[in-house]
This record gives structure tokens, sequence and C-alpha cells, in this order.
């Protein structure tokens, strides 16, 4: 592999004449805040662990500042731009600042969300500065669809990303910890100060590491089913989750059934539960039912 040359990446006058060139303004609306340090973008890719044999997909890549940093350490990227503007140049800037890669670089001009397929290999891995007001179903929505991403690291807003990695138990652990656990072993990996963006946001960013679970989660119930409990313990937070759970089951005495035969105690909260209960409860979402049935 060629070494690219050493200003191949972007730096902080080069995104502005981009933008310049571009007539681009970062807008709060799709949450564009660009990387402008090449130290933080190198530093995001190590902390990937990126592998020379990895396909990389690549959420919000802006401007491209991460995307060469990424094309420097992958096989190849598939970057997925919603934006029109940044999306058609996009292609030309990795072009001219890493020729030598530019085969290995494909773009899909979509919203992620709507994303179901990508080009070339299917990817091994996923690393992206999401975008902050659509970070979580971004991310959940890419592990659900391509089961082939074994290793993600995002870059959050801190909070989000302390929702993410926390534990239960914690203030913090709510349907974004859950669901993300169900996928894989979360943790923080490391903050990100404002000054390495443009405009600097007013909040500050922080690194989140996915690695998919070697053996999917054991359990008859599905995604969905365990998910439904998820959300129903989390929009009551306060309820007990006999209180709580009592729509999703029909009623309190059902819910308490369930708890019950789950082995988790109906006094409980939401908060307090590992992904692995959720799944047993949704596995004995007819516990009530089973017991009224004729001998």
């Amino acid at each position: 592999m060629t070494s690219p040359t050493p200003d191949a990446l972007l730096g902080p006058a080069d995104v502005r004449e981009l933008a310049a060139a571009l007539g681009v303004r970062p807008t709060k609306q799709r949450g564009q805040n660009f990387v402008i340090d090449a130290n933080t973008v190198r530093r995001i890719v190590r902390t990937a662990e990126v592998r020379p044999d990895d396909v990389v997909v690549e959420v919000g890549p802006g401007l491209g500042s991460l995307t060469l940093a990424l094309l420097e350490a992958a096989d190849r990227v598939t970057a997925v731009e919603i934006d029109d503007v940044l999306a058609g140049a996009l292609p030309a800037t990795v072009a001219a600042r890493m020729p030598e890669r530019a085969d290995r670089f494909a773009l899909v001009h979509s919203d992620a969300m709507h994303v179901t397929e990508l080009p070339g290999p299917a990817p091994t891995a996923l690393v992206a500065n999401l975008p902050y007001n659509v970070a979580v179903p971004v991310l959940l929505h890419m592990l659900e669809t391509f089961p082939s991403i074994e290793r993600t690291l995002v870059m959050v807003q801190s909070e989000v990303a302390d929702r993410l990695a926390a534990a239960p138990g914690s203030k913090v652990y709510g349907v974004p910890s859950v669901k993300a656990n169900w996928y894989a072993e979360v943790k923080r990996a490391g903050a990100i100060g404002r000054t390495v963006f443009w405009p600097a946001p007013n909040v500050d960013s922080g690194l989140v590491s996915l690695v998919r679970r070697a053996e999917p989660l054991k359990t008859t119930a599905t995604r969905r089913e365990v998910f439904a409990v998820v959300d129903a313990a989390f929009a009551q937070r306060r309820k007990t989750l006999r209180a709580a759970l009592a729509g999703w089951a029909g009623s309190a005495a059902a819910a308490e059934a369930a708890l019950v035969a789950a082995g988790v105690p109906p006094q409980a909260r939401g908060e307090s539960l590992t992904v692995e209960e959720f799944a047993r409860i949704a596995e004995h979402k007819d516990a009530g039912h089973e017991e009224q049935a004729p001998q």
C-alpha cells in the first residue's frame, strides 16, 4: 500500500477553504460540526482499531476529515451522506487529496436511516462523527441492518456517550443503553474537546466503542419483542415494572405474572435491569394467560 502524502488530511484552513468554495455553512438542523484537527481524526481511527483489511462505513462524512484518515488505514471506506452539496463534493476531495486510494472509496447519497444495503463487500466496522440530533437511532439502525459490522466507534455528544455506555443502576441508564447492549459490549472510549470542531459546539463530545457480541443474546424472544418491553419500562421511569408494563402486558396482574415468571421482582424499576432480564420478561409475556389456561 502506498503511504499517503503527509498533508493529505484536512487542517483548519483546508476545511474553511473547502466550505467557502462549496458555499457550505454548517447547519444546526443537521447537527453539523466539522472536525478541523488531523490529530483528532487519526486518534479516532487508532481508537477504532481500524485494520488494513477493514471495510469501514462512515455516516455523515461532511467535508471528509475523518474519511481521509479512514482511507489511510482501511481497505475501503463507504461514506453515507444526506447533504446534497457535501455528497457531491466528497469524491472530488478524496480524488484530489488521496488519488492512490480513490478507487477504495464509495459514496452513498442517502439518509442513513433509510440505508438497507451498501455497495461492495459487507462492512466490518462503523466509524463516524454522528450528527448529535440523530445519533442513537442511526447507530441502532446500522447495527440492526448490517450484522457484519463487528466493531463500531462513534463520536457523539458527551451526555449521549454516557447514556449509551451506562450500566444498570446508573442514573443515565435507559433505552439507548439497553438497546445498544442487545448488539454489543459498549464502553466509553475517550473524550473530545470542543476546539477540534468548526463551528465549536457548545457541548463536549465523547467516543463510544461497541464490539458486537460474539454470540447473539440467547433468548426465544425476538429483538422487536424485547425492545417493546424496554420502551414500556422506561416510558414511565418512576413507576415500578408492575405498573410500567401494565399496558404492554394487558393489565398490571399480567405484568406481575410475566415478571415473576422471569424471576424479576415486580417492584423493581427498569433502570436496574440488564438486557438479559428484559429478554426474559419478553419471553414470559403470556405467563398470566398460561396460569388461567384450563388443565
